[in-house]
């Protein structure tokens, strides 16, 4: 494609650019039908691509081309069409690709921006074929850009347009993957690390009334993914479990009603409160784990593949040990409900784990969990998980998947030792009248919110 450069060149440039889009759609369709494998857009069709579509010069004393405010909505309008009216999946993905794929060169700024714009416009006027190719690129693509288009996506639904929610609450029925790398990318995002770094509330409303409708959502990028595949390193997670339990477990310290308001949705009604919220999601992250057996001895990897890693709970107990730490040193509320606030995070990391634990979501032993909790004040019910029954799985033996998106883990470092607590007398345990469910190696526990 290169020898078209100079019949572009005189063009204006939203003719130049809709020109080109017509000409990479062809040279795509023409590489797909060769059959070459696997097929790969050339260097000088992606240099094409950045000086007539995000106008980036070709040489330095070349002078800048520009598109007008209306001019580059008009170029957003024709790039959804084109996308739209492409038929063949092979030829959009190949095609996003060579508009989006980071080069990592100055074009990168122009392409983060073009894509969110035109991601944001393919979510308000329904073009499933742009945000199912937007759910490949999150999947492959470093999550320091992925948390970028996800600000941008929540910062023009929650808070930029007023009523606007709703649109964006959609795309779990147009694009269910799209939705499930959207839910991984703001939980990676919104990682209850500040203010700035707590999630909307509209947005939380919208991830709980997902997970309540289906369950199933989260893990669409797990089902849909190859066993034998494997996910790029510092790409997100393959599911947004792990951004889910943190969550729920950090929030009674962090979401204050002291702290910034809800973003407004346009709407009269009033903002919901957060507490029921996070706990509406708790439960869900821990309905999520009990489909998990069925979902994993289904791929034959119960027992050999953790959706949930050390590492991030290994970081979440730490975040957890200084929340708790600054709440009783700065709290400005009663030492009672400080207490019931930490009480009620321990409780929910419990559950957390245990569940996990018992359905196949996360592969330690009980000795890695005391290693990660040992900074943690002490609660019943994480004690009782910590020094729980041995898990057992009928695959044990046979060596875990090579299957996590990231590289494997080095053992935890234990944390500095700390006075023990006193063992507990095992309780005698009684009879079980429901003799099928003897072998089962999980203790369950009532939910508290």
């Amino acid at each position: 494609m290169g020898d078209i450069r100079q019949s572009l060149l005189p063009r204006d440039v939203l003719s130049a650019a809709k020109e080109l889009l017509y000409h990479l759609d062809i040279y795509i369709c023409n590489l797909v039908q060769s059959g070459r494998q696997p097929p790969q857009v050339d260097t000088k069709t992606l240099e094409l691509v950045e000086e007539f579509i995000l106008h980036a010069p070709k040489d330095r004393n070349a002078p800048s081309r520009r598109m007008s405010a209306l001019q580059e909505l008009q170029l957003l309008e024709i790039m959804c069409s084109c996308f739209q009216e492409q038929s063949r999946d092979t030829v959009r993905q190949l095609m996003f690709s060579a508009l989006f794929s980071l080069q990592g060169n100055q074009a990168d700024e122009s392409r983060m921006a073009l894509l969110g714009k035109l991601v944001s416009m393919a979510i308000a006027v329904g073009r499933v074929p742009i945000m199912e190719c937007a759910a490949t690129w999150l999947q492959r693509t470093h999550r320091a850009y992925c948390v970028r288009l996800a600000r941008v996506l929540v910062d023009d639904y929650c808070s930029l347009v007023p009523g606007s929610v709703p649109t964006l609450q959609n795309i779990h029925s147009s694009s269910p993957r799209f939705c499930c790398q959207f839910i991984t990318a703001v939980t990676t995002l919104y990682d209850l690390t500040s203010e700035d770094l707590t999630p909307p509330l509209e947005l939380l409303q919208m991830i709980v009334s997902w997970l309540q409708d289906d369950p199933r959502l989260v893990l669409i990028t797990f089902l849909n993914s190859p066993l034998s595949g494997s996910q790029p390193v510092s790409s997100l997670d393959l599911t947004p479990l792990g951004g889910l339990v943190r969550w729920s477990v950090k929030a009674p310290l962090v979401y204050r009603a002291d702290k910034k308001p809800a973003l407004t949705n346009g709407t009269t009604e009033s903002e919901p409160e957060a507490g029921p919220l996070f706990s509406a999601l708790h439960l869900s992250v821990l309905q999520v784990f009990m489909l998990l057996p069925n979902i994993l001895n289904e791929k034959g990897v119960f027992g050999r593949l953790a959706l949930l890693q050390m590492e991030p709970l290994a970081a979440l107990t730490s975040d957890l040990s200084r929340l708790l730490d600054q709440a009783d040193k700065h709290t400005h509320t009663s030492s009672v409900d400080t207490h019931t606030l930490s009480q009620l995070a321990l409780d929910r990391l419990a559950q957390a784990l245990q569940v996990a634990m018992a359905n196949g979501a996360l592969l330690c032993s009980r000795e890695d969990l005391r290693a990660i909790c040992s900074r943690l004040p002490h609660n019943n019910l994480l004690q009782l998980v910590m020094s729980g029954p041995v898990m057992y799985y009928n695959n044990i033996h046979t060596p875990p998947l090579a299957f996590s998106p990231h590289a494997s883990h080095s053992p935890i470092a234990s944390h500095p030792t700390h006075p023990a607590h006193p063992t507990h007398t095992p309780l005698t345990s009684h009879p079980s009248s429901h003799s099928q469910y003897a072998a089962q190696p999980f203790i369950t526990f009532p939910f508290r919110p």
